[in-house]
């Protein structure tokens, strides 16, 4: 069922943030306007991140989300370089990083179901929060979906190294004396938690460019709806 947004209460809701002739610009827009524009920036952000970052080297050729080994490893990557097996580090970060890559193409379906299903509140939400309430929207209705459908695919790429295993039992031992955290002491888990950070962050500086340039977005409806708000 679609939902439909008063054009009304969008102009109330941000009234105060919008210059005099961008709160008459925003008041002439349509219901259905004013719903579609919403929704359409929504998705065209999320799947933005989507493609950047599900192909090879979206991760690993992104040093803001480049998955790298825990900070309380990064002693035992030294120690390898220094015996001539720096390969093995190597091999195991680019692993990670490439388990990311296969697994967010995973979050294409649930995003845009995530953008049908958003309610009234939902919208309210995102039109009254900053310039990142979207995303912060996308965390709280897909990232368990998301953890679900990510750690299996990343179990499968990880078991392609033979260092996982190696990784696992350090980590484990590293967990009980308290240097390694619970959530890093599995690689499987500590992958598929770095992918959803990065995927989210991604999702954000997505959704804060489209509010900044509406205009550049080549959507009609996201020029006329966010346009309005400039």
């Amino acid at each position: 069922m679609n939902i439909v947004l008063p054009a009304r209460f969008i102009a109330a809701m941000l009234a105060l943030a919008c210059s005099a002739p961008a709160f008459a610009q925003l008041d002439k827009i349509s219901n259905q306007d004013a719903n579609a524009g919403l929704k359409a920036a929504l998705e065209k952000g999320s799947l933005a991140a989507v493609a950047t970052l599900g192909r090879t080297d979206g991760f690993l050729g992104n040093e803001k989300v480049r998955i790298p080994l825990p900070d309380s490893l990064d002693s035992v990557a030294s120690v390898m370089r220094r015996f001539g097996m720096g390969k093995y580090a190597d091999e195991l970060v680019q692993t990670m990083n490439r388990a990311a890559e296969a697994a967010v193409p995973e979050a294409k379906a649930l995003f845009v179901d995530a953008v049908r299903k958003m309610t009234v509140q939902d919208a309210k939400a995102i039109l009254g929060g900053g310039d990142t309430a979207g995303t912060e929207y996308f965390k709280r209705s897909t990232s368990d979906p998301l953890r679900a459908r990510f750690l299996p695919i990343v179990a499968k790429a990880t078991k392609k190294v033979k260092l996982a295993d190696r990784y696992n039992e350090y980590a484990s031992k590293g967990e009980r004396f308290g240097l390694v955290s619970k959530e890093d002491a599995n690689l499987d888990n500590y992958v598929t938690q770095k992918a959803l950070d990065g995927l989210f962050y991604v999702v954000a500086e997505e959704e804060k460019k489209i509010r900044r340039d509406p205009v550049g977005t080549a959507s009609s409806i996201i020029k006329k709806v966010f346009g309005a708000l400039l």
